[in-house]
């Protein structure tokens, strides 16, 4: 009788399996996101595996569907084949999902699961997406709304702006649409990923082209707060919040350094036999991409190793918090930077803009950038032992992995399978966030009643 009463009703396993869901919602949602986002890369994974997701007869191996589904979803631009001819027109949809999903961001996305979860953001998790996307408490449920639109948006501006040039190079209106969306898609969400057969070489002075690659490249990278903040006090900068200035102030500052440098050096060498316009939009257009876009017009391999160094750099710095680039983030940069100037100052606090910094910040830029480090030299000394390549190139893929920016000096595709895998983990735990993966391993820092008495260690 008991049996019987029961038919009709849920079954045991459904609620439980959601009772552990909602329970990892609630208490540990940085893990939740390590484990949807890996999730999500085995699904897009799993759909390129697809036969007629490949063009041509068979179907793509495992590592080059693993690898370019993690490329995708980490919104990197790394390929190991080439993605105009190699997929068909549904594994470039695709493709698409995978950036899009991406570009959403990891605590994003674990809020919104959690949400259709536990039908609520509980509050462990609206702390832990505040602390990822810089914004205050109450700001999430609005920031979840504010990069949904902006995303929509902004793709939908870039795609109605690229479209025009497209269509003259283009064969159908469907396949020009189609193009111009996924370009849109890839731009915005920096992911690096090009569909047309020359890429976009032929494009290096066609400003109806490179300059909405250009502006939504920036409007992606310095992230969803820092658009939200403006959004809300667009005639009042007075009224923006620390992060937002430290964002604007760094990102444009080394984006001024990073085209003037890239213009120097390659003037007479990668752009020499492009015309003066051609130098000054390439220029342009190389100095905001190495940020976390990943998209080029001239061949990065032909390039100096100068300009490979200066690349590195910006690459690792990489774009703003909460945004759809990675590196370790422009404001991780000021922070330390602000730090260096107050100690060379004897400044007691780290200062900018009226506000005062505080001290657990300076760890956790500290902690951030030096696990950034400690992820690429791994990385690198791992790649040169199984690789002939010199330590110039196998560098510049590596922190290209690790920054999800997508620039490739060409020997991605030509390194053995177990150096691929080596940047298929490093573009996960690149995207994922170095912060939010140590969240995962200790959610909750300790506070401990009884100090240590203080001593100093003599630095330098």
């Amino acid at each position: 009788m008991e049996r019987i009463a029961h038919i009709g009703t849920p079954g045991p396993v459904g609620p439980r399996w959601r009772d552990r869901i909602d329970h990892v919602a609630r208490h540990s949602p940085a893990r939740l996101a390590l484990i949807v986002f890996a999730f999500i890369i085995l699904i897009i994974t799993s759909l390129l595996l697809m036969p007629f997701a490949k063009a041509g007869p068979g179907g793509a191996s495992f590592l080059e569907a693993l690898f370019t589904a993690t490329s995708a979803v980490c919104v990197t631009g790394l390929t190991i084949v080439d993605s105009a001819t190699y997929w068909t027109g549904f594994g470039h949809v695709v493709i698409a999902v995978g950036i899009q999903i991406g570009g959403l961001g990891v605590m994003t996305l674990a809020s919104v699961l959690g949400l259709a979860v536990s039908r609520h953001i509980g509050l462990t998790q609206r702390l832990l997406a505040a602390s990822e996307t810089k914004s205050k408490l109450g700001d999430v449920g609005g920031l979840l709304k504010a990069v949904i639109i902006t995303s929509l948006s902004v793709e939908l501006l870039v795609a109605l702006a690229l479209f025009p040039s497209i269509m003259m190079r283009e064969e159908t209106f469907l396949g020009a649409l189609g193009h111009s969306v996924f370009m849109a898609l890839s731009t915005f969400n920096n992911a690096g990923f090009v569909i047309a057969d020359a890429g976009l070489n032929g494009f290096v002075g066609n400003w109806a082209i490179s300059l909405p690659i250009i502006l939504g490249t920036i409007a992606g990278a310095i992230g969803f707060p820092v658009i939200l903040n403006i959004s809300r006090n667009p005639r009042s900068p007075k009224r923006w919040s620390l992060h937002t200035k430290l964002t604007l102030v760094t990102y444009f500052s080394i984006w001024v350094i990073a085209v003037v440098m890239i213009g120097a050096l390659e003037w007479n060498g990668a752009f020499g036999d492009l015309t003066s316009n051609e130098r000054v939009l390439a220029s342009l257009f190389q100095g905001t991409t190495p940020r976390s876009s990943g998209l080029s017009t001239v061949d990065i391999g032909a390039m100096s190793e100068g300009t490979w160094f200066v690349m590195d750099i910006l690459m690792f710095i990489g774009a703003g918090s909460a945004g759809t680039g990675g590196g370790i983030k422009v404001t991780t940069f000021a922070v330390l930077i602000l730090a260096i100037i107050a100690e060379a100052r004897g400044d007691r606090d780290t200062e900018a803009f009226g506000k005062r910094i505080p001290s657990d910040v300076h760890r956790l830029a500290i902690s951030a950038t030096f696990l950034g480090a400690f992820l690429v030299g791994i990385a690198t000394l791992a790649i040169l032992n199984l690789s002939n390549q010199p330590l110039s190139r196998v560098l510049f893929e590596v922190i290209s992995a690790f920054a999800t920016v997508g620039l490739s000096t060409g020997i991605t595709a030509e390194l053995p399978s177990t150096a691929q895998l080596i940047l298929v983990i490093l573009m996960y735990l690149g995207r994922v966030g170095t912060m939010t993966f140590a969240a995962a391993l200790a959610l909750r820092s300790r506070r401990r009643v009884i100090r240590l008495p203080e001593d100093r260690p003599i630095i330098g």
